[in-house]
């Protein structure tokens, strides 16, 4: 060997054991630490929840969401999927978090005669009457949840003062079509009737 190679590898092995880490010796700090960041973590979360249990609160004028008739009529349509929740209409990042509508969850979808009927596993079914509905349109985005476009069926619906927005993502995307238009022509035919009276 030559002795650049000697002085190389000599330096390579010394700055090896350099960097051996230190023994630690100072735990009372580490577990300072480490009780501080579980109690930020544990403050942030409690303030998260505060947070929405404020937003229910200020929603409390929502009426109380009707529940289906208990013979709706045949389905027109049936759809399985998610419901990523209700935001005031036009506003999607409004979320609307009262009697369930905030909670994301699976969701069996009937439209009827009757109107929609929304049944989800693990939270609150609820149901829109047809003279209720305003309007479907495929979005990419509602509060929390963006998507591609038209990745999102958005159904507009009032209840009490309030128009909402509830978005539902089909397990077969290419259903949301078929659904917005069944619902827009439902609308429409609901509201000749109505004139017509």
């Amino acid at each position: 060997m030559t002795p650049a190679t000697l002085l190389a590898a000599s330096l390579a092995t010394g700055l090896a054991a350099d960097k051996e880490s230190a023994e630690v010796t100072d735990w009372g700090a580490r577990a300072g630490w480490l009780v501080g960041l579980v109690l930020f973590v544990a403050l942030v979360y409690w303030l998260m929840r505060e947070g929405w249990k404020w937003r229910g609160t200020l929603q409390g004028d929502l009426p109380e969401l009707p529940s289906a008739p208990d013979r709706p009529g045949a389905a027109r349509l049936t759809m399985s999927g998610r419901y990523h929740g209700s935001t005031t209409a036009g506003q999607w990042l409004d979320r609307i978090v009262a009697h369930g509508l905030g909670t994301r969850s699976r969701a069996e979808l009937n439209l009827t005669d009757a109107g929609l009927v929304v049944v989800r596993p693990g939270a609150a079914d609820f149901f829109v009457p047809a003279a209720a509905l305003r309007e479907a349109r495929l979005d990419k985005g509602i509060a929390g949840k963006v998507l591609t476009e038209g990745g999102l069926l958005v159904v507009t619906w009032a209840h009490g003062d309030r128009l909402i927005d509830s978005g539902f993502r089909s397990d077969h995307a290419a259903e949301h079509g078929e659904w917005a238009d069944a619902i827009n022509s439902m609308i429409k035919t609901t509201s000749t009737e109505g004139a017509e009276r």
